[in-house]
């Protein structure tokens, strides 16, 4: 139950830092064809093939890494992060979760860093975001974190965002673009107005996608298959499974599916897929009604799947843009993620809700959801 209450936790903090994304100057898209990196790839090394012809992108994949989605400018205004700082950036980081092992002091308050030498305060440095382990609900820390043992290596450099923009954040939306949803942190209303993560729909940040992205937390697992029609990848964070199809074009019926509508081919060894039809309950950074996201995935070594993404939508920025990062091997297999907030939770939320809305309506004021 910790653990499924920190879901939540962790889903509001990661929405509201998509939606809130600090803006940045117009960025030139970066989907140029992923290259063989040879430090990564045997002399001689040829992408492998499945029995279909295709370049063979099957099997167990992670997408885990210290690496944030944006960059932090105060460690770095570069893409490319020196070999020798990435290494001293791990330590911090393998020292936060090492110490988070230890029992926890009941007598610093749940969920608290209070001193700032301390090796998470450390981590919370460099990345920001994983204050918001805690939450607002307490009693945890990082150990509750699993965001990988390395910083992105992409073609044998180490990256200080996913984001490949000029300065590793979002471009700014255009004055005119439509604001986006949010996320309805004190809406109790109805099942409807609740987070797809907190609902078991979805998972919360954008593992799925598409973009697929890390959500910095735990569960960026995926397993990929292939058929002849169709490419399938299962998320491991809410046992989303993506279908990919490889015939046809896009749906003309208006249907907007949970992850949209994706087509895809194969351009040599690179699988390239289109997507279009986002609902608007899945928009990423506000976009999602015109928006249409172009991934390419490349196998590049025999432990590396090339992971590139552009989005663009006309209503929202001035031009597209996107990132780029590395799978690697998931020692082990996808098992079985259990959600079940939409089954217990949730109606425990919203019969809260009621109580408190009784008990303002006695107390003759109040709002639902405030204090």
């Amino acid at each position: 139950m910790m653990r499924r209450v920190l879901i939540l936790a962790l889903g509001t903090a990661l929405t509201a830092s998509l939606a809130m994304a600090s803006p940045a100057a117009p960025a030139k898209a970066t989907m140029a064809k992923a290259e063989v990196d040879p430090t990564l790839s045997p002399k001689g090394w040829v992408p492998p093939k499945n029995a279909m012809g295709q370049p063979d992108l099957s099997g167990y994949w992670s997408n885990a890494t210290m690496t944030p989605l944006v960059r932090n400018a105060k460690l770095t205004d570069k893409l490319v992060v020196p070999k020798a700082q990435a290494a001293q950036l791990e330590k911090v980081f393998a020292d936060a979760l090492a110490a988070a092992d230890a029992p926890t002091d009941p007598n610093k308050g749940p969920g608290k860093v209070t001193d700032p030498n301390s090796p998470e305060a450390q981590l919370v440095k460099i990345r920001p975001d994983f204050a918001a382990a805690g939450g607002d609900v307490g009693g945890y820390n990082t150990f509750w974190i699993d965001p990988g043992n390395h910083m992105m290596e992409v073609n044998g450099e180490y990256r200080s965002s996913i984001l490949t923009t000029p300065n590793g954040l979002p471009p700014a939306r255009k004055a005119s673009a439509p604001a986006g949803r949010g996320f309805p942190r004190d809406v109790y209303d109805s099942y409807e107005n609740r987070s797809l993560g907190e609902r078991c729909i979805m998972g919360f940040g954008a593992n799925a996608g598409p973009p697929m992205l890390a959500n910095g937390y735990y569960n960026n697992n995926y397993y990929i298959q292939q058929s002849p029609d169709a490419v399938a990848i299962q998320v491991e964070l809410i046992h989303d499974t993506r279908i990919i199809r490889l015939k046809g074009g896009h749906r003309t019926d208006n249907v907007r599916p949970w992850m949209g509508d994706s087509i895809g081919h194969f351009e040599g060894n690179t699988l390239v897929v289109e997507t279009t039809n986002i609902p608007q309950g899945q928009a990423f950074m506000g976009a999602w009604k015109n928006l249409k996201v172009t991934e390419r995935f490349t196998r590049v070594s025999p432990t590396r799947i090339n992971y590139q993404f552009q989005v663009e939508d006309p209503d929202t920025w001035d031009k597209p843009w996107g990132g780029e990062y590395d799978f690697a091997p998931l020692h082990g297999i996808v098992y079985e993620y259990a959600c079940h907030e939409g089954n217990y939770a949730l109606p425990a939320i919203l019969a809260g809700a009621r109580r408190q809305e009784q008990e303002a309506g006695k107390a003759g004021a109040g709002k639902p959801g405030q204090d």
